[in-house]
């Protein structure tokens, strides 16, 4: 390579002439003393007649190599004694990217290539046309990997989707890098003050030390984080939720090893009569538009028209029982023997038409929701209500801890969590502040088939959260197991490590054939990332988090004061 030649536009090859060169791809032959490697931003400049020069900018998916002048397997070991007079020739395949002035036409045989770095590959990949840049990485080469932030906001687009193996993908890990790069750089402006994140830890505890540095990151990954942009350090602002602990009269937070500013959540009987929350102890896999639904419609419809505050009990509830006597009901437990005595009547209006079978299968899953849920839901032992109320409000994160609840429980709190989320920004009826909710395990709670009202609201969310700034960050190992809609609504797509046969489902069309085999292969912290301005997928890596993820990462000066908890 002459010397002095800008990196920028430092010259790797020529367009290949043995193969077709077409607008969209195209091989390039690589010079003896040059390289290129898959996803590598090139350039090249082309002539057309009558209307000058063009450049034509591509992204490398493939690389090839193989000895010109041999026609059998074992000409190789000729070839390396010296035997056989052959020549190796390197090829690279390119996906063109853009196109400046926009004309479609291919280059010629011969065009000299360019590997681009500084404005000349922000040219290649679009980051040049981004007004907000949101760090999605780092690529192969070094070099910061941006996303548009106008496909993520709901300007142009929303939603983001992570896929990947359990444990290899680091699903969870990447999207707490997304929601540090939008919290701690510049790129909302002044929006940053007032957005909001919500997180479900349905994994451990590794979300619950997002507030602590983590001391063990090594030197090298704080200069990874330097080059980003982005400061070194825990997550400024915010708030830990754990579910109240069962058979406590004090709402003590159930939590593991993190034992201090955790608060304890937990609903109310009022809450459970007044908002319709019953559906969501029901929300099963499956069908749940069935008798049993409409019965639960029919429970939640009485629930909301009889239900009244009794005045020194704010959590309780009075109900007429099935003598139309009021009762005030304190508990749980009440509540479901209330609703039983109505069901068991045959000639009870809560009942209705409903059929004995399915009276008697509502009230199987009622008990259980009443084993599993019901110390998430207090009467007169509450006290001190509107503190224990999970309020994504108070901290710029919210994380919610329910990975030690059972998967009923579960679905109940994520649930109820995001319906009252939703309808506090449809009440709002605006678009900012923007509040990004990240879910793992969404196949859960997103089926692709069968109904549920969690699948319900999360739907809502991917069609028409963009509209209301609720923006969706899920996750989970299989996309072919999640709702179509919820999956084709992300703007922003991330694959980390694959299934083999997983990749070939229709839901990683966006995938090429190359791209597919090395999501196969792919390491912990690596992942391949797709987003609308650029036509292949790009591997990216990412810094190792500079927030605690378990106990063990904190810093002794970080832990905390152990009577903190005992101060709320």
């Amino acid at each position: 390579m002459p010397d002095g030649t800008p990196p920028a536009s430092r010259p790797v090859g020529k367009v290949l002439g043995t193969q077709d060169a077409t607008p969209l791809d195209f091989w390039v032959a690589i010079d003896e003393e040059n390289y290129l490697q898959l996803d590598d931003a090139i350039a090249v400049r082309t002539n057309v007649p009558g209307r000058g020069a063009l450049r034509i900018s591509g992204v490398v998916d493939m690389v090839r190599a193989r000895h010109e002048g041999a026609r059998f397997d074992s000409d190789v070991f000729l070839a390396d004694q010296g035997l056989l007079p052959v020549a190796t020739a390197r090829a690279a395949h390119v996906v063109s990217t853009r196109f400046e002035p926009e004309l479609y036409v291919p280059p010629r045989p011969g065009d000299t290539v360019v590997r681009v770095a500084g404005v000349d590959r922000d040219e290649a990949l679009y980051f040049d046309t981004m007004e907000q840049r949101l760090v999605g990485g780092i690529a192969r080469d070094g070099e910061p990997i941006y996303i548009d932030l106008s496909f993520i906001d709901g300007r142009r687009g929303a939603h983001v989707n992570i896929a990947g193996v359990s444990g290899v993908a680091t699903k969870t890990t990447y999207a707490s890098f997304l929601l540090y790069g939008l919290f701690h750089s510049d790129v909302l402006g002044p929006e940053r003050a007032n957005t909001k994140a919500l997180i479900f830890n349905v994994k451990g505890e590794d979300l619950m030390f997002l507030d602590k540095e983590n001391a063990r990151l090594p030197v090298e990954e704080r200069d990874e984080y330097t080059r980003l942009g982005l400061p070194v350090g825990a997550f400024e602002s915010v708030g830990l939720w754990a579910p109240v602990k069962r058979g406590n009269d004090v709402a003590v937070p159930d939590t593991g090893s993190r034992q201090t500013g955790i608060t304890a959540y937990f609903w109310t009987v009022l809450d459970v009569c007044r908002e319709g929350l019953l559906r969501f102890m029901f929300a099963e896999e499956g069908d749940e538009r069935s008798q049993i639904a409409d019965l639960v419609v029919r429970v939640e419809a009485q629930l909301q028209r009889y239900a009244e505050p009794v005045r020194d009990f704010p959590a309780s509830v009075r109900l007429p029982d099935q003598l139309d006597n009021p009762v005030v009901v304190h508990s749980f437990e009440e509540l479901c023997e209330l609703i039983r005595a109505h069901l068991e009547d045959d000639t009870s209006q809560w009942r209705g038409p409903i059929a004995a079978g399915t009276v008697q299968a509502f009230l199987r899953r009622l008990e259980a929701a009443r084993f599993h849920v019901g110390h998430l839901i207090r009467g007169r032992d509450a006290a001190d209500i509107e503190h224990h109320r999970v309020d994504w409000r108070s901290s710029q994160v919210s994380v919610i801890d329910i990975h030690n609840l059972h998967d009923r429980a579960k679905r109940f709190v994520v649930g109820v969590v995001v319906k009252k989320l939703f309808e506090a920004k449809e009440r709002s009826g605006q678009a900012r502040p923007l509040v990004f909710l990240v879910l793992d395990e969404l196949n859960k709670y997103a089926p692709r088939e069968g109904w549920s009202p969690i699948k319900e609201v999360l739907l809502d969310i991917a069609e028409r959260g963009r509209s209301l700034g609720v923006i969706l960050i899920g996750a989970q190992q299989t996309a072919s197991e999640v709702e179509r809609r919820v999956v084709a609504n992300s703007a922003i797509r991330v694959v980390g490590r694959l299934d083999p046969a997983e990749a070939e489902r229709a839901e990683y069309g966006f995938l090429s054939a190359p791209a597919r085999q090395r999501a196969a292969i792919l390491k912990p912290g690596s992942m391949l990332l797709q987003q609308p301005q650029i036509p292949v997928p790009l591997q990216i890596r990412f810094p190792f988090p500079a927030w605690a993820t378990r106990p063990n990462e904190v810093a002794e000066e970080s832990q905390g004061d152990p009577f903190e908890r005992f101060d709320r």
